[in-house]
């Protein structure tokens, strides 16, 4: 059963996150983060199918995000993130398994590694690791910003766009899951789900140093951590993956072909059947 409640969870900071919760928990409750930019329709394959085989999934829009609130004081902080999902962990059943695409998984690993080490029974971290190509970041947020203020005329072109971005995807006839993640002004435009100040302070916060201390406290993790990284990722090197999961206490890696930074949404079979592995491998 699946159901889609506005704001179920509220953060410490007073803050809505919206999220759809689905399946019975039998074995235990599995909780998405999507990556900036994205909602929790990302998921909602995933989540169906792990929900099927027994799992709760908990799929929430992050803040700033979807359905969740915008924060007041544009507070994006990646420490915001991980607190977020802290908070929400608390209130659930069983200590969740967290998959974490992107941003998700990066407050995943600061929740962990940092914040309240024993949050999550797992990690699973999608396309994500703590050190990042430059270039593909900054691709990513150029796209991210680049229609912030005046949005699309039609969800056509909004779908043009993403096209030219992503075209070893191909463009979809149906455009009622792009319209979820697009908001209609009064103008008669469309504008991304995503509030404008998410882009900036990303960008203020990328510092030097900040990637290396997260790396050096991933080495702590005492929870097993699978990383599942797009053949055609251009923020995740291979080099890079396998040394990130080497460094690990209990690291695992698949390698995605025909994949790029959205794993789950360029071969979501093959990324299933990796997660549904090492979910039924961590039960054991």
């Amino acid at each position: 059963m699946n159901t889609a409640t506005l704001k179920p969870y509220v953060t410490r900071n007073g803050l809505g996150l919206a999220a759809d919760v689905e399946g019975s928990g039998d074995r235990g409750v599995v909780m998405l983060a999507h990556g900036g930019g994205q909602t929790r329709h990302s998921w909602a394959s995933t989540a169906h199918r792990l929900a099927q085989r027994g799992w709760k999934t908990v799929s929430l829009d992050l803040r700033g995000h979807g359905d969740s609130d915008w924060d007041p004081a544009g507070d994006y902080h990646i420490d915001r993130y991980a607190e977020d999902l802290i908070d929400v962990a608390a209130t659930l059943p069983a200590t969740p398994a967290l998959i974490g695409a992107s941003l998700g998984g990066i407050a995943g690993m600061m929740a962990e590694a940092v914040l309240a080490p024993g949050t999550f029974a797992s990690l699973t971290l999608v396309d994500i690791i703590p050190r990042t190509d430059a270039t593909g970041v900054e691709k990513i947020m150029g796209f991210m910003g680049a229609h912030l203020e005046h949005g699309f005329q039609s969800l056509d072109a909004a779908a043009e766009t993403i096209a030219a971005y992503l075209p070893h995807r191909p463009k979809p006839k149906d455009l009622s899951g792009l319209a979820k993640n697009l908001r209609q002004g009064i103008d008669g435009r469309y504008r991304w789900h995503w509030d404008p100040k998410f882009v900036t302070g990303v960008r203020r916060e990328r510092l030097p140093g900040h990637a290396e201390d997260l790396e050096a406290k991933c080495r702590e993790i005492d929870v097993p951590v699978h990383l599942i990284r797009g053949r055609m990722s251009e923020l995740v090197s291979l080099e890079g993956a396998q040394a990130f999961v080497t460094s690990l206490r209990h690291g695992s890696f698949t390698d995605v072909a025909d994949a790029g930074h959205m794993v789950a949404g360029d071969r979501n079979d093959v990324f299933l059947e990796a997660v549904v592995e090492f979910l039924e491998r961590e039960e054991r």
